[in-house]
């Protein structure tokens, strides 16, 4: 469940158009949210261009339903010389009411490139202490 202290770096509400031929919304859809969402924070964390270069570990505990609110968080979980190991939970939240559900997680990784399109180095981030 999301921590309270995250921040959700994208924020969407299924639409009908979002659904797979049995009612629910679409695994599709919501590996492209967090796909979205991880690169945003690809390309922040990273100063510049990154591209996804794989997916791993998709899973999709939970359902949401058309009008729900889909909420993506994303987390650093390593950074290469080049890439970044992110991992992400797609979080539903019912539409009239503030019950939450884990409907997607998985890991993506991005890799950094520069202004001719070859990987580059991601400079060190600085932690914060306290």
């Amino acid at each position: 469940m999301p921590d309270v202290a995250r921040e959700a770096l994208i924020r969407t509400t299924a639409m009908p158009t979002d659904t797979n031929p049995y009612g629910g919304v679409f695994g599709g859809w919501l590996m492209g949210q967090m796909g979205l969402a991880c690169g945003s924070f690809a390309s922040r964390h990273s100063a510049g261009k990154a591209i996804l270069v794989g997916a791993e570990k998709l899973k999709f505990p939970g359902m949401m339903a058309v009008g729900d609110e889909l909420s993506v968080y994303v987390e650093l979980v390593k950074q290469g010389r080049t890439s970044l190991l992110l991992r992400a939970e797609g979080i539903a939240r019912v539409r009239d009411g503030n019950a939450e559900t884990l409907v997607a997680e998985g890991e993506f990784t991005f890799v950094a490139l520069d202004e001719n399109n070859r990987p580059r180095p991601i400079a060190a981030k600085e932690e914060e202490n306290g």
